[in-house]
C-alpha cells in the first residue's frame, strides 16, 4: 500500500474524530463549560498546546479522541462545570458530537452529488427477455417500494433486491400519479453474481440544492438502516465476525478507497461519520449513548443520578471498551477483513 494513500487514511479518520469532538466542544462552549483537554487519539501524548483554558492534544493512537469537562465524571460546585448545568443543557453537549457526525455524512452526499449527480429509482431502461419486462414494468416507472419497505433512493432499491435472495418480491411503482403493485421474481445473474430484474436507474445531473440535500438525507438514512441490519445479520448468525473490523480496517479499507480518487475517498468518510454517529450512541457507560440515557432518565423521572456513581459506571464502561478495543485490534491484525 502506498504510504500517501494511508496517510489520506488516517487523516480520514483523525478529521471524522475531530467533527464528533467539536460537537461537544461548541455546545460545551455556548453552555458556559469549562474544556479542560480536546484530544485527538488516544495513548501516550505526542503533542500539546495550552490554549486560555484548554489544552489541545493529539496523542498516540488514532482510534479515538474526548473532550473532558470540568465535572464530567464527579460532582463540582463550579457554576462552569458539567455537572452544574441542567440535564437538558447536558443533554445538548453529549448529543452534538453524534449530530455533528450525521450533518457531516449528509453535507457531504449532498456536495458529492450535486457535484457528480446521482442516481434516482426511476426506470430508464428495461433490458428485454428479463423478469422486469415481462411483469410490466416500463420505462419512466418511479420505484416506491418493495414488499411494503419504502424505497428513497436506488441504494434503497438494490439494497433489498440484495436482501430478497432471488425469492419474488412485491415492486410498488408509481406511472402517470397511479401506484401500480407488481410482482416479480429476479434471476441469477451469472457474470455479475447477483439476482436482477433487468432495469436501470435514472442518473439526476446537476440537481439543485434542495434536492442534493434530500439525497443526502436520504443516503445517510439508508446506512442506517444497513447498519442496523448489519447488526442484526451478526446477531442472527447470518453474518460472520469475520465480516466486521475496527479502525485498522477502516484505515485498511480507506487506503483502498483512496487509492481510486479524493471523491470515492470523502465519500466512504461520509459513510464511516454516520457508522461512528451510531456506534457512539449505543447505550453503553463512557459513551454518547450512555449519557444519553441517564440524562433522558433524570429528565423523566425527575431524579438526580449520584455524579459519584455515574463517574464509577462510566470509568468501568471505559476499561470494557479498552479491553475490547484491544480485542478488535488483534482480530484486525490477525484476521483481517477481506478486501477483494
Amino acid at each position: 500500500m502506498n504510504f500517501i494513500y494511508i496517510l489520506g487514511a488516517i487523516l480520514v479518520f483523525s478529521v471524522l474524530i475531530i467533527i464528533h469532538e467539536l460537537g461537544h466542544f461548541i455546545l460545551a462552549k455556548l453552555n458556559g463549560v469549562k474544556v479542560e483537554e480536546f484530544s485527538i487519539g488516544m495513548g501516550p501524548k505526542i503533542l500539546g498546546i495550552k490554549g486560555k483554558e484548554t489544552e489541545y492534544l493529539i496523542k498516540a493512537l488514532p482510534i479515538g479522541g474526548y473532550v473532558k469537562m470540568l465535572g464530567e465524571e464527579e460532582k463540582s460546585l463550579d457554576e462552569r462545570s458539567f455537572s452544574s448545568k441542567s440535564p437538558g443543557r447536558r443533554l445538548s453537549i453529549i448529543a452534538a458530537g453524534p449530530l455533528m457526525n450525521f450533518i457531516f455524512a449528509i453535507l457531504i452526499f449532498a456536495i458529492v452529488g450535486s457535484i457528480k449527480g446521482f442516481f434516482i429509482p426511476v426506470v430508464s431502461k428495461v433490458d428485454q427477455n428479463l423478469p422486469a419486462y415481462y411483469s410490466g414494468i416500463k420505462e419512466n416507472d418511479k420505484i416506491i417500494s418493495i414488499n411494503n419497505k419504502k424505497i428513497r433512493n436506488w441504494e434503497d432499491f438494490s439494497s433489498e433486491m440484495y436482501m430478497s435472495k432471488g425469492e419474488s418480491v412485491n415492486i410498488g411503482i408509481e406511472r402517470n400519479n397511479e401506484i401500480k403493485i407488481i410482482n416479480v421474481t429476479p434471476v441469477k445473474d451469472e457474470n455479475q453474481n447477483k439476482f436482477v430484474l433487468g432495469i436501470y436507474p435514472t442518473l439526476l445531473e446537476n440537481p439543485g440544492i434542495f434536492k442534493s440535500l434530500e439525497y443526502g438525507v436520504n443516503q445517510t438514512i439508508t446506512i442506517i438502516k444497513q447498519v442496523f441490519g448489519a447488526f442484526k445479520s451478526l446477531f442472527t448468525g447470518k453474518a460472520s465476525a469475520d465480516d466486521f473490523g475496527g479502525p485498522i480496517s477502516i484505515i485498511r479499507v480507506s487506503t483502498k478507497v483512496a487509492e481510486a480518487g479524493i471523491v470515492p475517498l470523502i465519500t466512504f468518510a461520509a459513510f464511516i461519520s454516520v457508522q461512528l454517529a451510531i456506534f457512539n450512541i449505543i447505550p453503553f457507560p463512557a459513551l454518547d449513548g450512555g449519557w444519553i440515557f441517564l440524562l433522558l432518565f433524570e429528565i423523566i423521572t425527575r431524579k438526580k443520578i449520584d455524579d459519584n456513581k455515574v463517574g464509577v459506571i462510566n470509568y468501568i464502561g471505559f476499561v470494557i471498551l479498552m479491553a475490547l478495543m484491544i480485542v478488535v485490534l488483534i482480530k484486525d491484525i490477525l484476521h483481517p477483513i477481506n478486501l477483494n
